[in-house]
């Protein structure tokens, strides 16, 4: 019997004050002034728990956890949930789909 695709794709928006830091700004040349800047991610777990985890410290990575404002669902939750393989591939692109529309983007 097949599994129940659970993997998900999120979004986090990160506070401006990401931009303080050289390596993400080094990563986003063409970040467009007054855009979003976000972390994208995916997971097995609902975007909320991981959300709550990044925050929490744990697995988290460091701009999600010390930027991390709140989700930003509108721009992810069509996609959930989906197989493990589709979520790689769509984790990749709406992070290059963001950055091309000049959000401040950064993956893990």
């Amino acid at each position: 019997m097949a599994k129940k695709p659970h993997y998900h794709v999120y979004v986090i928006e990160l506070s401006k004050d990401v931009l303080d830091k050289p390596r993400f700004r080094r990563s986003n040349p063409d970040y467009v002034f007054g855009k979003p800047c976000v972390y994208v991610g995916m997971t097995g777990l609902d975007p909320d728990v991981r959300f709550d985890k990044h925050k929490a410290g744990i697995q988290a990575n460091k701009y999600a956890q010390e930027f991390g404002l709140h989700l930003l669902p509108k721009l992810y939750e069509h996609y959930n949930p989906m197989d493990y393989e589709d979520a790689q591939y769509i984790e990749v692109d709406l992070g290059i789909s963001l950055r091309e529309a000049g959000y401040g983007v950064w993956q893990a």
